[in-house]
């Protein structure tokens, strides 16, 4: 089966009823839990972007707080699990602000985790790749926040550095 483009998808809603256009949405809720929890944030949680942000501080925190931490094999594959969670809510939210507050605060977890990411390489590469996608982000967004967010970066820095 050939999948439709956006736009003849776009034709084809547009000509549809409002009961129909519900029924196609409830029957996409039901077919995969990503499609639920993106309509469950279009819904219910892209009113009050900082309450969202806060959700996904809270799970990230207890994400952190679930690693096996019994070799680095075991915490190299958590926390990309964790790195594809945080993706995965960036994408339902598209807000570059949104992007970069929930990525610092990643990058802040992996600083804070014991063992330290200095003793494995890659843990460090995820840090320095999540780190140079931020600071590529702040530069799109404006002035005032740019300023903000670079003091955030830099007291990253910091705090990698003491670690």
């Amino acid at each position: 089966m050939k999948t439709a483009t956006v736009k003849e998808l776009k034709a084809e809603l547009s000509e549809r009823k409002p009961q129909e256009l519900l029924q196609l949405c409830l029957h996409l809720a039901k077919f995969k839990k990503e499609n639920k929890e993106l309509l469950t944030y279009l819904l219910f949680e892209a009113d009050n972007e900082d309450a969202y942000i806060e959700k996904v501080k809270k799970e990230v925190v207890e994400a952190f707080g679930n690693i096996d931490r019994k070799s680095f094999y075991y915490i190299k594959k958590s926390v990309r699990k964790i790195l594809r969670m945080c993706i995965k809510y960036i994408r339902y939210s598209k807000k570059k602000t949104t992007e970069a507050d929930i990525r610092l605060f990643f990058c802040h977890e992996l600083v804070r985790m014991t063992p330290s990411l200095k003793r494995s390489s890659i843990l460090k590469n995820i840090y320095f790749q999540q780190v140079k996608m931020v600071e590529k982000i702040v530069t799109k967004l404006h002035e005032d926040l740019q300023y903000d967010y670079q003091l955030e970066i830099e007291d990253l820095q910091k705090a990698f550095r003491n670690r």
